[in-house]
């Protein structure tokens, strides 16, 4: 047990001293938890808000501003480019010019490509251990996460419109627009005909994309219906990005 000495110093029982009218000194110095012990200093960078997020959309295949922020629809475009900052100085990720020399592209360096095991095994423990709450039910995100995972030279032609009809969110319209060069994430209507459409809800498409409702059994509930010609039904689970890369986690919840 600590004891409380008359001038605001606890004496831990290892003999420790804290003043506690210093208790806001490290706030006020600088950012940071001023240990030396590793996960200290590591989670100095890899802890701050966003910053798993933006480590994860780099991993992905999301290299420009603008595609990185889609993947954190939340976050605003300054705390973005304060993060993306940050985490170049910490030799995280490197810039490099776009095409054209117009904009800039971001990579992680080595030492950024270590973070993402440590990212990958953070989603890993919250599949296992954690539950959805309705907020985390966001079409968007889960369809971008589909289409960053999309293989390309899988598809059976050169060009895949998929549409979504959410019933939970009749005037958000979604549309998966797979070709080359790269997938593409619609909001409004990309000028082709849908191959496939889907209907179902945010709950369940992201359940399902999770893999923790069998597209057998929201098939039998009439939460998930597919309307295509059926060659194209049977490949879409093959193309890549259905299911979540934490899909096989088994939830203990």
């Amino acid at each position: 047990m600590a004891n409380a000495t008359s001038d605001g110093i606890l004496i831990a029982k290892f003999g420790v001293g804290y003043n506690k009218k210093c208790s806001k000194l490290g706030t006020a110095m600088q950012k940071g938890y001023g240990q030396y012990c590793p996960i200290a200093k590591g989670a100095e960078i890899f802890a701050e808000r966003w910053t798993p997020l933006i480590i994860r959309n780099l991993h992905v295949g999301a290299h420009t501003f603008t595609e990185i922020a889609a993947g954190c629809p939340r976050i605003s475009t300054t705390l973005l480019a304060q993060r993306l900052q940050g985490l170049e100085r910490a030799g995280v990720i490197e810039r490099r010019p776009g095409p054209g020399a117009k904009g800039s592209l971001y990579y992680l360096t080595p030492a950024g490509q270590e973070l993402v095991d440590v990212a990958l095994q953070l989603g890993t423990w919250g599949a296992r251990w954690l539950e959805l709450a309705p907020q985390d039910y966001d079409p968007f995100v889960v369809l971008w996460a589909w289409k960053m995972h999309v293989v390309l030279d899988r598809l059976p032609q050169p060009r895949i419109v998929i549409g979504f009809d959410l019933l939970d969110r009749p005037r958000e319209k979604f549309w998966l627009l797979l070709h080359k060069p790269e997938p593409e994430l619609c909001v409004k209507h990309p000028g082709y005909d849908e191959d496939i459409m889907i209907s179902t809800d945010s709950r369940t498409l992201t359940l399902v994309h999770m893999g923790r409702l069998p597209v057998a059994d929201a098939e039998r509930r009439g939460a998930w219906r597919v309307e295509g010609t059926p060659a194209l039904v049977r490949g879409l689970p093959t193309w890549g990005g259905f299911y979540s890369i934490f899909a096989e986690v088994r939830s203990v919840i």
